[in-house]
């Protein structure tokens, strides 16, 4: 084991004043992701600052109807929140359907959201990729790529968000609170991970020093529901997924939100779909052809093209799904 030093942070401001200046200093909540990698000798940061401590577990209802979940909300318990059930099924159901149980009783919020890709180039440290170390080169374009991106990859790198609740969470418009050593700033869901461009290493625009304090969302726009395809029933990682939310009034879709896990380095917000969903009619016909305009992105590689019609299935399905159901 590469030795590292260790923290309990007891106060917010404690934590940030023992990141500052170590740029390769980690924040600890639950470590079911963080710990594996340290285990696999892909990460060794030389700092972990315990943020366990930090009064940063609660669930508020905001004043605009919208709620604010704490970074170190466990998933177990966002899941079963009765106004998360209520209100955001989607994101109780994504929830739901990551992991084990034993995993989202210690899991977080910020965590999750900070996860790594299960590539499993980058997770073998004997193997060259981009994100481990940059320039390095990805053997996943021409190697194991079943499990790997359809949309937004580049030539180096073609890993996936594994998160099932950032799929949720971007089809809620959800906003990510980091305070800094610069202070505090607001992110769009859709625009705190990255697509890999020339930089796969950043999977996020967190900056050196960052904590995630919050997720806020607004208040529910609609019906909601996710739908994940995978290999097993239990505890495996998307092959595709959706995340809907749908508003129907007279037959016409009102508003629309949708986006996709499995396919991309972020979840993927399907902002054409939605275009071609707003304001048409509340069938299937329009739910096929509004996600087919999204998916003509696509580049699937050799062995990962069934992903395209699976995503398209699931999409159009959950729509379906929720016209009948409201």
């Amino acid at each position: 084991m590469k030795p590292f030093e260790y923290v309990r942070a007891e106060r917010t401001e404690q934590a940030l004043a023992v990141c500052a200046g170590r740029p390769r200093a980690q924040y600890l909540a639950g470590g079911t992701n963080l710990v594996d990698l340290m285990k696999l000798g892909v990460a060794d940061p030389p700092l972990l600052v315990d943020i366990g401590r930090l009064p940063l577990d609660t669930v508020d209802e905001t004043p605009d109807g919208g709620l604010a979940i704490g970074a170190t909300v466990r998933n177990s318990d966002l899941a079963a929140h009765p106004l998360v059930r209520t209100r955001y099924p989607v994101l109780s159901q994504a929830l739901l359907s990551g992991a084990s149980p034993q995993l989202r009783n210690a899991a977080t919020t910020g965590g999750n959201l900070l996860q790594r890709t299960r590539c499993p180039y980058f997770q073998e440290a004997s193997h060259p990729c981009n994100k481990r170390e940059p320039g390095s080169g990805c053997p996943a374009r021409d190697g194991v790529h079943r499990d790997l991106a359809v949309l937004g990859h580049s030539p180096h790198c073609v890993a996936t968000h594994p998160s099932d609740m950032a799929v949720a969470l971007a089809a809620l418009d959800a906003r990510v609170h980091l305070l800094g050593p610069d202070g505090t700033r607001v992110v769009p869901l859709t625009e705190f991970h990255r697509l890999p461009g020339d930089h796969p290493e950043q999977d996020t625009v967190i900056r050196p020093g960052e904590l995630i304090t919050e997720v806020v969302l607004p208040p529910a726009a609609g019906t909601s529901a996710y739908r994940k395809a995978r290999d097993r029933a239990s505890y495996a990682f998307a092959l595709a997924s959706v995340a809907a939310v749908l508003d129907v009034a007279d037959g016409r879709v009102r508003h629309a939100a949708l986006a996709f896990g499995g396919l991309a380095h972020r979840p993927w917000r399907a902002h054409t779909a939605e275009e071609v969903l707003r304001g048409a009619p509340a069938v299937e016909e329009t739910f096929a052809r509004a996600v087919d305009a999204e998916l003509e992105a696509a580049q699937p590689l050799r062995d990962n093209g069934f992903k395209v019609p699976l995503a398209r299935g699931l999409a159009v399905r959950v729509l379906t799904d929720l016209v009948a159901a409201s």
